[in-house]
């Protein structure tokens, strides 16, 4: 027992839950930006207009290109040499999200290409404008192709949220570190945050199974 009266090894579990606060704030906050920039980016990469399909294309190859550790590092310490200051939480939130969201563009481009061209040339037969067509025939087939990849990139991007240690952050992996250096404690510490991790991955899994069950309903 320790002085919390938590039973060995359930006494590791406070520091490391403070870290597991983090890495959900970077989960979080980088989904979101993922799935905007994956949305505009995927659908611009479609675009008539040749000069939104080149800057969709730049920023996907980009930061696909790069190393997203390289990335933590611009918008942390290179962008405030450029009179940008932003917070650790801001930078690794903007990195991991815009690095998964440049993987995600493609996917969403690779689903919307994916219908059939004989449902559009349909739609139009019924009297559908193109914006009619987009949002009620493409996107809503496209959707259901787009979540087995969007699960595994929100899943990659959940690891990728360890490397924010490097610009200061203490999340989960950092705090195991912090805290097998003062116990020793190396296997019931990395343990626990292995479970940890799993138990974040089987959620986001269950998450997106569960959208994917109910957007095929809607289509039984």
């Amino acid at each position: 027992m320790n002085d919390l009266g938590l039973p060995a090894p359930l006494d590791l579990l406070p520091p490391l839950l403070d870290g597991l606060r983090v890495t959900l704030r970077l989960t979080l906050g980088g989904a979101l930006v993922a799935v905007v920039c994956a949305l505009l980016a995927g659908t611009g990469r479609l675009s008539p207009v040749l000069p939104v399909r080149w800057l969709c294309t730049i920023y996907v190859e980009v930061f696909r290109g790069t190393s997203v550790l390289v990335q933590l590092f611009w918008f942390y310490f290179a962008l405030p040499r450029l009179g940008v200051e932003i917070s650790a939480m801001t930078a690794g939130i903007l990195a991991l999200g815009l690095n998964a969201g440049s993987y995600g563009a493609e996917v969403v481009r690779g689903a919307i290409q994916s219908v059939p061209r004989g449902q559009l040339d349909a739609g139009r037969a019924l009297g559908f404008t193109d914006r009619q067509i987009r949002w009620r025939i493409v996107l809503p087939q496209a959707a259901l192709l787009m979540l087995p990849p969007a699960g595994n990139l929100l899943i990659e991007l959940l690891k990728n949220s360890a490397l924010a240690s490097m610009i200061t952050l203490t999340d989960l992996t950092f705090q195991g570190q912090v805290l097998r250096a003062s116990t020793l404690r190396t296997l019931e510490i990395f343990g626990l945050v292995l479970v940890l991790y799993f138990a974040l991955a089987q959620l986001i899994i269950f998450g997106m199974r569960r959208l994917e069950r109910a957007l095929s309903a809607g289509r039984m």
